[in-house]
């Protein structure tokens, strides 16, 4: 079951920005973990580094933090520190996960990543093996649902089911469902937000006529986003 809605409007002066929807569910994903020390966080599709912002401003430890991500541009806009290891590497490869050493005191954790997965099951897989305990969020295929159904177009990223029958081959897992709505002031900033930001990465590019007409007939002042945040332990350690 879905809580209430969050609603947020890119014009308000906190959140004018791109990454809004991402920043918020990195701030909510680490409010889940509870106080505690590790030797090391693994953190899957880092970005930019919302995860690593939030871990230090909160009561969480930890000794050596491993930032990793297949964008180099992403990777040099994270926090630098002596305790963080950034890897540039595309978390769909063996080899990513080659380089990457934990024990039993880690934590992994992925925010607004996941989805994009190539192999969900190759990639969760790897993941289980790495850490006892795990923390996701991940955006599912109801994100930009009225926008897909009006452009008669499928979602590129997993639905919810297809996520929680995955995950739990590899972690026994609670699961939460969060619904968010982000406001514009026009049609066409919608349409420009979502061209600039991440949340987008896989779409279907439309032509410019059957983007014209979409903006026409959109119905809402609003995008909307639905985010599974994922407990797990391995089964595997």
């Amino acid at each position: 079951m879905s809580n209430a809605v969050q609603e947020f409007s890119r014009f308000a002066h906190e959140y004018d920005s791109y990454n809004v929807i991402q920043a918020e569910v990195a701030k909510t994903l680490v409010k889940m973990i509870p106080v505690s020390h590790h030797t090391t966080v693994l953190d899957i599709g880092c970005g930019r580094g919302e995860v690593y912002k939030n871990m230090v401003t909160s009561d969480l430890s930890f000794e050596n933090f491993i930032a990793l991500d297949s964008s180099l541009p992403m990777l040099t806009l994270h926090p630098s520190a002596h305790t963080i290891r950034k890897i540039h590497a595309d978390f769909n490869t063996l080899d990513a996960f080659a380089t990457i050493s934990s024990d039993h005191n880690s934590l992994i954790l992925s925010s607004s990543a996941l989805q994009w997965s190539k192999d969900l099951d190759f990639t969760i897989g790897q993941m289980a093996q790495k850490s006892p305990t795990a923390y996701f969020a991940i955006f599912t295929a109801n994100t930009f649902k009225t926008l897909h159904q009006i452009a008669g177009i499928s979602s590129p990223i997993y639905s919810d089911s297809a996520l929680r029958d995955t995950i739990e081959k590899y972690y026994h897992a609670s699961f939460e469902l969060k619904e968010y709505r982000l406001s514009f002031g026009s049609i066409r900033e919608m349409f420009h937000y979502i061209k600039k930001s991440g949340v987008s990465g896989g779409e279907k590019h439309l032509s410019y006529k059957q983007t014209k007409e979409l903006m026409k007939q959109y119905p809402l002042d609003y995008l909307e986003f639905e985010v599974l945040y994922v407990t797990g332990n391995s089964l595997s350690i």
